[in-house]
């Protein structure tokens, strides 16, 4: 698996997965979507979607990671860090654009995100805000609460996958990427089928206090598209709370790891 390889996966594996992610909130959210107010149930199982959609499609170049955290928890497993830097970068590139994808297939909606003459703030024809279709708000914010839900929330996920993948950890050759001959890190398409489930799981059941980012790419990237697309009316791309989704994550792909590491 060259580094080529490796970038152009998660590049497009990625960027699929935001399209989707991005593309359900945009339709449940945006005026004069036949999805709009469709609810969290919908917004959970559209991300299981990209996910399932996204690593099926990169599992045979880059094994399908997707996320940092996901990423970083496989080699604090296997040890190997040699690919963790071209893995990120393909990552963070592949959310960007598909953020901007996302954008263009909504782009009518978008455009006309604006108050109509005459209305006033509070009616039905008031704007809507735009940052939540591309990055995490919490709910509550509370740094030290918000912080602590994605951490465990990550965790959530990369324990889980780690022993989902963990019969082929000690395969000779095996390190973070393809497993030869298999489909990427996950040895099967069913199994990245239970991923995508554990995904929807995890937006169910943990996603309610900060919209579960559990992953730094899929935040930071479609956060910096959003700071730059011209959207009417977008409102604010709150750099002050970007941090969360991204160190969060980062820190329960570590942990998760290394709890796999420990007892496995």
């Amino acid at each position: 698996m060259t580094n080529g390889d490796i970038f152009v996966g998660e590049m497009i594996g990625t960027a699929i997965l935001i399209l989707f992610g991005a593309g359900v909130c945009a339709a449940v959210t945006l005026r004069f979507s036949k999805a709009r107010a469709a609810g969290w149930v919908v917004i959970a199982f559209g991300w299981g979607f990209g996910v399932l959609a996204g690593a099926y499609t990169a599992a045979p170049l880059s094994g399908g990671h997707l996320n940092p955290a996901v990423t970083l928890g496989l080699a604090v497993d296997t040890g190997v860090w040699d690919k963790v830097w071209i893995y990120l970068l393909g990552q963070i590139t592949g959310a960007m654009i598909g953020a901007v994808l996302a954008y263009l297939v909504y782009l009518a909606q978008f455009q006309a995100n604006v108050r109509k003459t005459g209305t006033t703030e509070g009616t039905v024809d008031e704007p809507v805000p735009t940052l939540g279709i591309f990055s995490t708000i919490p709910e509550i914010r509370n740094p030290v609460a918000n912080l602590i839900t994605e951490i465990l929330a990550t965790i959530a996920l990369v324990l889980p996958l780690l022993a989902l993948v963990g019969s082929n950890r000690h395969v000779e050759g095996v390190g973070i990427g393809l497993i030869p001959g298999e489909e990427g890190i996950y040895g099967s398409g069913i199994a990245i089928l239970l991923v995508a489930f554990l995904v929807v799981g995890i937006g169910l059941s943990l996603g309610g206090p900060t919209g579960y980012a559990i992953n730094p790419a899929r935040d930071l990237g479609p956060r910096i598209i959003h700071a730059i697309l011209p959207i009417p009316n977008k409102g604010t791309t709150d750099w002050g709370y970007s941090w969360i989704p991204v160190v969060g994550p980062v820190i329960g792909g570590l942990l998760g790891g290394v709890i796999y590491n420990a007892a496995f």
